[in-house]
């Protein structure tokens, strides 16, 4: 079992009730609305974002909902690696979308974890034009239909300086998160982001601290709209 998984090798540690906490007030923000996509993103490589995505999925499936992880990180992405599930060239997101049609067989593609009610789609092979193929009408077709066979789907997506994926993603999510690293994410790349999701009337809601060192038993949970964790060790 992977290390990363925290909410399964230490599920009553802060980071899990954190995670937890996240969840729920992810749900409170959608009162509104029906929440059936979530993307998780980042400003930079090395926030976390993937690992705030692979524990957040067990978190939803821990109350019984059944959950799709979409490796959606084209370029670099690592679930499979998190998950110990071989990302082999037959299958995968890639492949998906390349061969997505009505009436596709899903289980070629995607991989049921140990986790009960988590299922995994890796990246499979890297595509040499990512943002082109996720802007495709298969991709929304296929997402679609997804979006029927599960009650949440978590999008982890590259980081958003520099590439546009997260961006193009966020046409099918109900919920836009940020995940930064605590004395690494800078201001100004923060703000970045911020303008980049403005410019495309994009919301952003939720901003989550990672890789926060922790002295006492106390930990940030929800705060305007904000979404804060601490992790010492990731």
């Amino acid at each position: 079992m992977s290390s990363e998984l925290r909410l399964n090798t230490n599920p009553k540690s802060l980071f899990s009730e954190s995670i937890k906490t996240i969840r729920t007030n992810i749900a409170f923000s959608s009162l509104d609305k029906e929440l059936k996509a979530i993307l998780v993103t980042s400003p930079s490589a090395g926030d976390g974002k993937s690992y705030i995505s692979a524990n957040l999925a067990i978190a939803y499936a821990q109350e019984g909902k059944k959950v799709l992880l979409m490796d959606s990180d084209l370029r670099k992405g690592r679930q499979h690696e998190i998950y110990d599930i071989a990302n082999i060239s037959t299958r995968g997101y890639t492949n998906l979308i390349l061969n997505y049609k009505e009436g596709v067989r899903f289980s070629k593609y995607i991989v049921a974890t140990e986790n009960e009610n988590v299922d995994l789609l890796p990246t499979g092979p890297v595509p040499p034009n990512p943002v082109e193929l996720l802007a495709t009408e298969q991709n929304r077709k296929l997402i679609e239909e997804l979006k029927k066979m599960y009650d949440i789907i978590i999008f982890d997506c590259p980081p958003v300086i520099g590439l546009s994926d997260a961006l193009i993603m966020s046409q099918y999510s109900d919920v836009n998160i940020i995940v930064t690293s605590y004395k690494k994410t800078k201001v100004e790349n923060l703000e970045r982001v911020k303008k980049i999701f403005e410019q495309s009337n994009i919301k952003i809601d939720g901003v989550v601290i990672n890789k926060m060192e922790t002295h006492d038993r106390s930990y940030y949970s929800y705060y305007t709209n904000d979404y804060y964790y601490k992790d010492k060790k990731n």
